[in-house]
């Protein structure tokens, strides 16, 4: 796909929209190719959904709880490029069945960041070039390149090749913003089956004593409940817990004060564990675009008349694995002659 013919000029420079996990694998594996490569980061820093919010003694796991290496690819990659980043998480979980007993999960490595879920993405980033706090609002053609143009009016390019690794919803808004319109049909059913989660982690001084680290739960209000500090390299004193509420609920209450979805979700864990403590503080996050329940998963998309790709783990299984599938999927395909 980056030979050049008569239609398409050869690629070398190529701007990435995200820096969650798919957006730094397409980075790092197009750069081990000698490509120029530009990420593009509406937030402060690199992360995506592998998320962690700072708090009181340390910071707790807000986004993706853990991943698993299934792909002798992904261990690859992660050797070469995260280092000591992240390690396995040896906690106890456990989940729920119908009619309220608790299973222990089948046994399966489970990873997580160390300290916490953004180092991964941070020592990822450390050999890609991140324009960080810059929204990219549409794509523009500049004779067979792409100028990128902010929020701010900047414009950056130009570029041979666009990767977009935004949420579906977002990616949409860039097209429709471009006069994209094929490429913004093409992915709005997607857009229509991605789910939000409403996320509340819980502070007790005194630690709580339970039969599972991570439950998955059968309740109405919380579909997930992992112990923070249980995963390595937390030193927190006391505990933190995450709570994740059912995408049902989440989308019912998408609307509703934190401090109210707070207090609902501190009071189905109170249910589910049988603790009756009051946790001594909580913070909480909306997670707008947290998982695709689409059938559809194709892995990537690439739009060859545009040199345009899209990947993220909404088209791959929703995992932080399926993250990397679907990245490394399509730069193969974008590398392929």
């Amino acid at each position: 796909m980056f030979n050049q013919t008569d239609q398409m000029p050869v690629i070398r420079r190529i701007a990435i929209v995200g820096s969650g996990m798919a957006g730094l694998t397409a980075a790092l594996l197009l750069r081990e190719q000698h490509h120029e490569v530009t990420i593009f980061e509406k937030s402060r820093g690199p992360g995506g959904r592998m998320a962690a919010k700072r708090v009181k003694g340390g910071s707790v796991d807000i986004g993706a709880q853990y991943f698993t290496i299934r792909n002798p690819a992904f261990s690859a990659f992660l050797s070469r490029h995260a280092g000591d980043s992240f390690g396995p998480w040896s906690g106890r979980f456990g989940y729920q069945i119908s009619s309220g007993q608790w299973e222990p999960f089948p046994q399966e490595a489970r990873y997580v960041g160390v300290p916490r879920m953004t180092a991964i993405t941070r020592g990822l980033s450390t050999a890609a070039d991140v324009q960080a706090q810059t929204r990219i609002d549409s794509l523009v053609r500049h004779d067979r390149q792409w100028l990128m143009k902010d929020t701010e009016g900047e414009s950056y390019g130009p570029f041979d090749a666009v990767i977009v690794t935004a949420p579906p919803a977002q990616a949409r808004d860039l097209f429709s913003n471009s006069t994209l319109t094929a490429l913004s049909d093409d992915i709005q059913d997607h857009v229509s089956h991605i789910q939000p989660c409403w996320a509340t982690a819980v502070y007790f001084q005194q630690a709580l004593e339970q039969p599972y680290d991570a439950m998955r739960c059968q309740n109405p209000v919380l579909e997930w409940i992992a112990n923070n500090t249980s995963k390595p390299g937390r030193d927190d004193s006391g505990q933190w817990w995450v709570l994740h509420a059912t995408p049902q609920w989440s989308r019912e209450h998408e609307n509703t004060s934190a401090d109210k979805v707070s207090a609902a979700m501190v009071e189905a864990f109170q249910k589910v564990t049988g603790v009756s403590a009051c946790p001594d503080e909580w913070i909480s996050h909306r997670w707008l675009y947290a998982k695709s329940s689409s059938a559809e998963q194709p892995g990537f998309r690439w739009y060859d008349e545009h040199c345009i790709g899209l990947a993220g783990d909404w088209l791959s299984g929703g995992r932080v694995e399926g993250a990397f599938d679907s990245a490394s999927g399509l730069v193969a395909h974008m590398l392929a002659d």
